[in-house]
């Protein structure tokens, strides 16, 4: 069969997603539609989305039930009904525990997980570079930097953190980016070269200011900049989950065009992409996203880099399924390792970004062994 051109880059992409052949086959298994690869219909995104969704809620129940303390399943399900449909008589310990302590940091760390996958997806796909994400580029660096400047100088704000956090990553993003650019353009050996050089002199000022600042508070920062999710955001979570919601439509809206600018930007402008307002847009929201999780959960490193590649490994690569997968996957995964800090050497905790660190390693190295 002979298909005619596209008219334009909407139709070009359109050609993207075709009839899946899952669409009527009703003698397929659930399991089968499920993880097959192929075009990204919306059945194909629906199903994989209440997968994850399901399997997130799931793990937030189990993080709710499990710590120091681990609480009853059944009495965390009335805690929850309680206080869902708001049949609250009288706040017992466990309504302390579950509501107050531990659905807060919940909340935070399927928030932060979502973020960071979702940032580091966005960057990867318009870099078409497998090593793009926050932490890599120096984004969380310049986002923890804006945070701590905030913490010294206007503690008592407490907008000003979220805030000079994202001026923070915004300005490395500029910055790496600028020092990627050649004669030539931009080539993105370059770009993660510069971004690897401004992450590490960014964290070398954040070790040098902990180490020299004589501020208790300030000194106690170390452990936070490793990722702690023990704050629940510090009063700011409902700001924080507004921001991330927002910051993630922004980027879902440009899934489409990012599979084009996966092909090259040259083609992309031929089918009558405008590139440069695509960048600025996609670099925002991931600046935005990056930004507002390092100021109130520290440095989380590897969720952006290891989560979008397992999504494309299991789901093929276009952004329309592996934005949504990967932020639930992304929330999983933070959410998991949060529980796992909690818990392993209770009642201490350790830094999440050092758990998903311990878990992304082995994960990306099982997934390099596969390309």
């Amino acid at each position: 069969m002979i298909r005619r051109r596209p008219a334009s880059w909407r139709e070009h992409a359109q050609t993207i997603v075709e009839d899946s052949p899952i669409e009527g086959g009703s003698h397929r298994s659930l399991f089968r539609a499920l993880f097959e690869r192929g075009p990204a219909t919306p059945r194909k995104v629906g199903l994989v989305c209440a997968f994850l969704g399901a399997l997130a809620l799931g793990v937030a129940f189990l993080a709710l039930h499990l710590g120091s303390e681990s609480v009853p399943q059944a009495i965390v399900a009335r805690v929850l009904w309680a206080h869902l449909f708001g049949r609250v008589q009288e706040v017992t310990a466990a309504d302390v525990i579950i509501w107050r302590i531990r659905a807060p940091r919940i909340v935070l760390g399927l928030t932060a997980g979502a973020a960071l996958a979702i940032a580091g997806a966005v960057l990867q796909a318009l870099l078409r570079n497998p090593l793009a994400e926050p932490y890599v580029l120096g984004i969380s660096g310049g986002a923890a930097v804006g945070a701590i400047v905030a913490i010294v100088g206007w503690r008592n704000v407490p907008w000003a953190r979220p805030l000079l956090a994202f001026v923070g990553a915004a300005l490395t993003t500029a910055l790496v980016y600028a020092m990627s650019r050649g004669r030539t353009g931009m080539a993105t050996e370059r770009l993660v070269l510069a971004g690897v050089i401004i992450a590490t002199l960014l964290w070398s000022v954040i070790a040098l200011v902990l180490a020299l600042v004589p501020d208790p508070h300030l000194r106690g920062l170390a452990f936070w900049m490793m990722g702690d999710l023990s704050g629940g955001g510090d009063g700011l979570l409902p700001l924080v989950v507004g921001i991330v919601v927002v910051a993630s439509a922004m980027a879902y809206t440009q899934a489409r065009t990012l599979n084009l600018l996966m092909v090259g930007e040259e083609e992309a402008r031929l089918l009558g992409v405008e590139v440069e307002r695509v960048k600025a847009l996609a670099y925002f929201a991931a600046s935005l996203l990056a930004g507002v999780i390092v100021s109130v959960a520290g440095a989380i490193g590897f969720v952006g880099l290891v989560v979008p590649h397992l999504v494309r490994l299991l789901w093929g690569a276009d952004n329309r399924l592996v934005v949504p997968a990967a932020a639930l996957s992304g929330a999983i995964l933070v959410t998991l390792a949060d529980t796992l800090a909690r818990t392993a050497l209770a009642p201490r905790e350790l830094p999440v970004g050092a758990v998903t660190a311990m878990l992304g390693v082995p994960i990306f190295i099982a997934l390099l062994r596969r390309v």
